[in-house]
């Protein structure tokens, strides 16, 4: 290890894999100071994570018992939706409360320039007049700088000048370059006789490829995945230089987590928003030795253990500090699941029974349920009830119900498409939305309570050529789609040309969302 031996060697006796770090936790070891009436935040935010995929959803071949623990005391969704089902844009809709569309939001490379611009309300701006001590760790991937980064130099804007005051991160994803951590505005161990070059268009530097060396490789990858090798497996991009400060796509899980614990012992005096954004179970999966055949499905079963202990990791600091009881968590995924998303690591060989977006069709990049439909699990001690909820929710919604739980306003161009509904985030009403967008690749669509409106796309709709390697069922068609979630949850009927007049409305509500924004269309 580089950097990080130090942070984790005083945890070195707790890494104990799969089991669960922490148990009836809702009883703090001490007591938060009285004068803090405002909770703490924690939103973990997994990545490529399905419905199915955890055991209090059902999950085959995998355990997730830190996650059981969550939601044997919180409220567990079975109808909570990401954004959109690919992740830049639910990222961007989390933090600004308004649709990724609005800002043409689409899946980043890794040297794009920041999406949220300075000045930006933004979820953790919100939360900073609030009060909060507020922070971002683990996978960015909504762009730095200004369109030309010099990884060399300070890296902004990017997350401290929209609202978080600490930050460390993956700055795209770890299928990306430049694979090194960010810590505020500066890479983490650069030397300055080693300085960082990156290109997403031409090769720079000397370092093998997965084109021209495929056996330096330790995972097969597709073409788009087949640039710079850095530990082993090729990414997306050429980069050079920079040798001390690339990460290991192992070390991942205790590099975070302690990050994590350090801004918790750092601000557990005051209300802190913690946003945790893992890059487990993003590709490529490389999960730490301790986590290797935890599950029957290899490394994707095996990086949702890892997943899993993360959450424990950090729950268990919270206790510790004393602040458990007076921290409200969020856990969610970002996009439905994908199997196969560039590098041959057997994740649809091994899958067995296990369903990863459970009776959901489709998945990540798709219109349909799968690609949005996530899990979510609510828990707040002694404020949130034990229950599983049906009510209809979107992430989009978790700023303005943080905000009036915070007694924060919002101005009238703030957070426009997110409703205060925090009543059904603590289980203590089934009334949230009843008009619900979803964001796929290339279209839209629109659930009303139980039912399902999916635009036609026309034929001269062009689709991103990586698309095309993926084995996708996108829900893309030519007619309009119309499904009654209620008997068909798996979306196989289309009853467009039964029920015309709601087609048409759903279309003329969708419409009017785009103009007016949720909070003026209800």
């Amino acid at each position: 290890m580089r950097f990080i031996s130090s942070s984790i060697s005083r945890y070195s006796a707790i890494l104990i894999g799969a089991s669960s770090l922490f148990v009836g936790f809702s009883t703090s070891a001490a007591q938060q100071p009285a004068s803090l009436q405002k909770p703490n935040v924690v939103i973990f935010y997994v990545d490529d994570l399905g419905y199915g995929d955890i055991s209090p959803n059902g999950a085959i071949g995998v355990s997730t018992p830190n996650l059981d623990a969550l939601a044997s005391k919180g409220v567990n969704f079975s109808d909570a939706h990401s954004t959109a089902s690919t992740c830049t844009p639910s990222r961007y809709s989390l933090l600004t409360g308004e649709h990724g569309f609005r800002q043409n939001a689409a899946i980043l490379p890794g040297d794009a320039p920041a999406l949220i611009r300075p000045g930006k309300a933004t979820l953790p701006s919100m939360l900073q007049k609030a009060g909060y001590t507020t922070g971002v760790i683990g996978k960015w991937h909504l762009g730095l700088g200004d369109g030309s980064v010099d990884w060399n130099q300070d890296v902004k804007p990017g997350p401290l000048e929209i609202g978080f005051e600490y930050s460390f991160l993956l700055p795209a994803t770890g299928d990306r370059v430049p694979t090194v951590y960010l810590e505020g505005h500066k890479v983490v161990n650069l030397e300055r006789d080693d300085p960082i070059e990156v290109s997403y268009d031409h090769n720079v530097g000397e370092r093998p490829t997965g084109v021209d060396n495929p056996e330096l490789l330790r995972m097969k990858a597709d073409l788009q995945h087949s640039q710079t090798i850095v530990n082993g497996i090729s990414r997306i991009g050429s980069m050079s230089g920079g040798e001390a400060a690339l990460w290991v796509d192992e070390e991942f899980p205790d590099v975070f987590s302690e990050k994590a614990v350090d801004f918790i012992v750092r601000s557990k005096h005051d209300p802190f928003f913690l946003f945790f954004s893992f890059q487990d179970i993003h590709v490529p999966r490389l999960p730490n030795e301790r986590f290797k055949g935890k599950s029957t499905m290899g490394p994707r079963g095996d990086a949702i253990v890892q997943m899993d202990w993360v959450v424990g990791r950090v729950m268990q600091e919270l206790k510790t500090q004393g602040v458990a009881d007076n921290t409200l968590v969020i856990f969610t995924s970002d996009n439905g699941p994908v199997l196969d998303d560039g590098y041959d690591d057997m994740a649809a060989e091994m899958l067995g029974e296990h369903l990863p977006a459970g009776p959901f069709r489709g998945g990540k990049y798709s219109v349909f349920e799968g690609g949005t439909r996530v899990p979510m699990i609510v828990y707040w001690p002694g404020k949130s009830t034990h229950t599983r909820s049906n009510a209809l929710i979107s992430q989009v919604d978790i700023y303005a119900s943080l905000a009036g739980l915070v007694k924060q306003p919002l101005a009238k161009n703030e957070a426009i498409d997110s409703l205060d509904v925090m009543d059904a985030f603590l289980g203590q009403s089934n009334n949230a939305r009843t008009y619900l967008l979803e964001e796929a690749v290339g279209t839209l669509g629109l659930r009303k309570h139980n039912w399902k409106y999916i635009r036609a796309i026309s034929k001269d709709k062009g689709l991103p050529n990586w698309l095309g390697n993926k084995d996708i069922e996108m829900g893309f068609e030519l007619t309009p789609q119309l499904f009654d979630l209620t008997d068909d949850i798996s979306e196989q009927t289309n009853r467009a040309k039964e029920y015309p007049a709601l087609v048409n409305a759903m279309e003329e509500k969708i419409q009017q969302l785009i103009e007016k924004g949720f909070r003026y269309s209800q």
